[in-house]
């Protein structure tokens, strides 16, 4: 089950990135049945916020969906390892387990820097990273190397 998940994650991460933006999707799945409650994808560039991103989206919806903030009995399925803002997230919504796939040496909080997981917090998300691994990494390496090809931008391309 952790790939039909993945894979949905995996669309909306290919969606963020037609639009320009770093490809990360995430799902919000409730375990009793296996319905998608929350979808989301990373929409900083589009939003203008520092707040919009996939797994923000996805507990998001998933809160309206059900009516309220808590989701217990749900898990996440993101793209990348989550941030410190969306392990905090995905903390105090109280999401049971958190399946990734791309780990993130730079930002990861579910191991690679740290593991907000294990803290004692009033709740702990179980996690486990590397479900598809290879096609979520592979997604954020062709968007970042599309980046670095693009022509550079010189001063007199800005000034009217």
């Amino acid at each position: 089950m952790n790939e039909f998940y993945m894979k949905r994650a995996i669309e909306l991460a290919e969606i963020a990135a037609s639009q320009g933006e770093v490809p990360v999707g995430a799902v919000v799945v409730r375990q009793s049945d296996g319905e998608i409650l929350g979808e989301g994808y990373n929409k900083r560039e589009t939003a203008k916020s520092p707040l919009a991103h996939a797994e923000i989206e996805a507990i998001a919806q998933a809160s309206k969906t059900l009516g309220g903030w808590r989701l217990f009995g749900c898990d996440i399925y993101v793209t990348l390892e989550p941030c410190p803002m969306c392990a905090g997230a995905i903390i105090n919504s109280r999401i049971e387990s958190v399946f990734f796939g791309a780990y993130d040496k730079k930002a990861g909080c579910a191991g690679s820097v740290t593991n907000l997981f294990e803290l004692p917090f009033n709740h702990f998300p179980v996690s486990q990273g590397g479900v598809m691994e290879e096609e979520c990494a592979e997604l954020l390496s062709q968007f970042f190397k599309a980046l670095r090809d693009r022509p550079k931008k010189k001063k007199s391309d800005f000034v009217k």
